[in-house]
C-alpha cells in the first residue's frame, strides 16, 4: 500500500485512526500490528510470514539473551554487574543467540534481495571464458519483498542493543511485533531502533497539538512526492531514456533527479513522522538539507540520518573506526560505504555509487580540507553538489553502460542524436520548469518541515489544508508512482 494513494489516504488511515483511538490503550498495540500486516500484505500477503519470521526469531532471541543476565550473581561477587559474573557458558549462549538473529537476518535479507544478482553475476563472469555459457541455471526469480531493508535492520538493532545491555527485554511479543511492524516507517523508513521508542511503547502522550503537527508533516510529506517529486521524475525519465542528449539536459536530467530522489524520500520520511506523531509516537529526523553540505562528510550527516547513524554504530564502529590508525580508518570508510551502497540494491552500480562516496570521504579526512579552507561557503556546497551528481548517475542508470554514457553526454563525450532533441519541448514545458526551479528555491532557501511545524497557527493550518487539497486532487491525474525507497 502506497501512502499517496487514495486507498490509504481515505480508507486504511481513517479506519486506522479510528479504531485507534476508540479502542482502550492495553488493545491498541495488538490493532497497530495487524493492520500494519494489512497495509505489508497488501500486494502480496505471502511476504507477511517473511517478516513474522523474523520477528519471532529475534524476539526468541531476545528472551535468550536476557535469561543469562537475569541469572543470579555470585555471592562472593556482590558488587559486580550480573555481566561481569556470567559464566562461560552463559556469555556463549547469549553470543550464540546474537549470532542467530544476525544470520537469520541477514540470511533472508541476503537470499531476496541478492539471490539474482549472484547467479546473474556469476553468468556474466563465466561469459567472459565462453560463448553464451551459464555456470548456474536456475528456473526461477526470487521477488523482492518491499521493506526488507529496513525491518531487518530494525529488528536486528533490537539484539544487539540487548546484547550490548543499552536495552531492555521486551517480554510481551505483541508490543515487540508492533515496533516491527509499525506501518508509518515500515516499509522506507526512518530506520527506527528499539531504543528511540522503547519507552513510548511502554507510555506516550496523545494531544491536539502532536496530532496536528503530525497532520501537517503528512500534507508537506504528500506534497513533497506529488507536487515536486514526481513532475521532477517525469523530466529525469526522458533525460535517462533518451540517447545522445545535449549536455545541458543531461545535466537538467540529473539535477531533475537529485530533486525526484530529496524530495520522494523526505516526503515519504514526513508522512511517515507525521503518521507517527498522529499515533503518539515521536520518530526521528531523518533530513536535514543535505544539499547545502559543504563536504561529502557533511552531505552523510544531512542525508538519510537514521541509515548513516546505523551504519556508524553498527558497522563502522564494530570495525575499530578511526581508532585502528589512518589506514585501516579509510578501509573501514570504504567498505562501510561499498556495504551501504549495496544495501541499497542489488546491482554494481550501487556499489559503484557507494565506493565513489567511500573513496571521496577518505580523501577528505586525509586531506582535512586543505586546498578547499579558502573557497567560499558557495563554491563548497557546488562542489559537493557536482560530485553528488555526478554519483547520483550510477544511483539512476538500470546499467553500468547506461550510467556510462550518461556521464559522457554530461560532458560532452557523446554525439547528440536528432531525436534526442525532439525531447526538449517536452521536459522544457513551464510546468516542468516552474517545479524544477521551485524545487531549487525550496532545497537551498527553505525551510525544513520539522522547523516549520513546530509553532502551529491558524494561517499555517489553512495553508496546509490547501496543500493537502490539491495534492489529493493531483493524484487523481498522475500515473501511479511508488516511492523511490520501495525497490530498497
Amino acid at each position: 500500500m502506497v501512502f499517496s494513494s487514495h486507498v490509504f489516504l481515505f480508507y486504511f488511515l481513517p479506519l486506522v485512526l479510528l479504531l485507534y483511538y476508540i479502542l482502550p490503550m492495553k488493545f491498541r498495540h495488538g490493532a497497530l500490528t495487524l493492520l500494519s500486516y494489512v497495509f505489508y500484505g497488501w500486494a502480496n500477503p505471502v511476504f507477511i510470514l517473511l517478516m513474522l519470521t523474523s520477528t519471532l526469531i529475534d524476539y526468541c532471541c531476545g528472551l535468550v539473551i536476557a535469561s543469562r543476565d537475569s541469572l543470579p550473581v555470585s555471592s562472593s561477587s556482590p558488587a559486580l554487574p550480573s555481566a561481569a559474573v556470567l559464566s562461560r557458558n552463559d556469555r556463549r549462549i547469549k553470543t550464540a543467540a546474537l549470532i542467530v538473529s544476525l544470520v537469520s537476518n541477514l540470511s533472508l535479507l541476503g537470499f531476496f534481495k541478492y539471490f539474482n544478482f549472484f547467479i546473474d553475476s556469476v553468468n556474466a563472469f563465466a561469459s567472459l571464458f565462453s560463448d553464451g555459457g551459464r555456470l548456474i541455471r536456475v528456473s526461477f526469480q526470487v521477488a523482492l519483498p518491499l521493506g526488507i531493508s529496513f525491518y531487518t535492520f530494525q529488528s536486528m538493532s533490537y539484539t544487539i542493543d540487548l546484547y550490548k545491555g543499552k536495552v531492555k527485554v521486551m517480554r510481551n511479543f505483541v508490543d515487540f511485533a508492533c515496533y516491527v511492524s509499525l506501518f508509518p516507517q515500515l516499509v522506507a523508513g526512518p530506520i527506527i531502533r528499539f531504543s528511540e521508542v522503547a519507552d513510548q511503547l511502554a507510555y506516550r502522550t496523545h494531544t491536539v497539538e502532536k496530532f496536528a503537527r503530525g497532520f501537517a508533516f503528512l500534507a508537506l510529506g504528500l506534497g513533497k512526492k506529488v507536487l515536486i517529486a514526481n513532475p521532477c521524475g517525469k523530466i529525469a525519465d526522458l533525460a535517462f531514456g533518451t540517447a545522445g542528449i545535449p549536455v545541458t539536459t543531461a545535466w537538467y536530467g540529473i539535477i531533475a533527479y537529485a530533486f525526484q530522489i530529496y524530495y520522494d524520500f523526505s516526503g515519504y520520511s514526513d508522512m511517515a513522522i507525521g503518521l507517527g506523531l498522529m499515533l503518539g509516537f515521536v520518530f526521528p529526523k531523518n533530513f536535514d538539507s543535505p544539499y547545502i553540505s559543504r563536504s561529502i562528510t557533511e552531505f552523510w550527516r544531512r542525508w538519510h540520518l537514521s541509515l548513516s547513524y546505523w551504519l556508524r554504530d553498527y558497522l563502522y564502529i564494530p570495525l575499530g573506526g578511526n581508532r585502528k590508525g589512518t589506514f585501516r580508518t579509510y578501509g573501514n570508510l570504504l567498505t562501510v560505504m561499498l556495504l551501504g551502497g549495496l544495501w541499497h540494491g542489488a546491482s554494481w552500480n550501487f556499489v559503484i555509487w557507494g565506493g565513489l562516496h567511500g573513496l571521496v570521504l577518505a580523501a577528505e579526512r586525509a586531506y582535512g580540507g586543505r586546498g578547499l579552507a579558502r573557497l567560499p561557503d558557495a563554491a563548497k556546497q557546488a562542489l559537493t553538489f557536482g560530485i553528488i551528481l555526478i554519483t547520483w548517475v550510477f544511483f539512476r542508470a538500470d546499467t553500468l553502460p547506461a550510467a556510462l554514457s550518461y556521464l559522457g553526454a554530461m560532458f560532452g563525450a557523446v554525439p547528440v542524436t536528432e531525436s534526442a532533441r525532439l525531447i526538449n519541448p517536452v521536459i522544457h514545458n513551464p510546468y516542468y520548469l516552474v517545479t524544477f526551479f521551485a524545487a531549487a528555491g525550496i532545497t537551498w532557501f527553505g525551510v525544513q518541515t520539522w522547523d516549520w511545524t513546530r509553532q502551529l497557527n491558524k494561517k499555517k493550518m489553512a495553508a496546509i489544508a490547501g496543500l493537502f487539497l490539491v495534492s489529493v486532487f493531483l493524484l487523481t491525474s498522475q500515473d501511479f508512482n511508488p516511492f523511490i525507497y520501495f525497490i530498497f
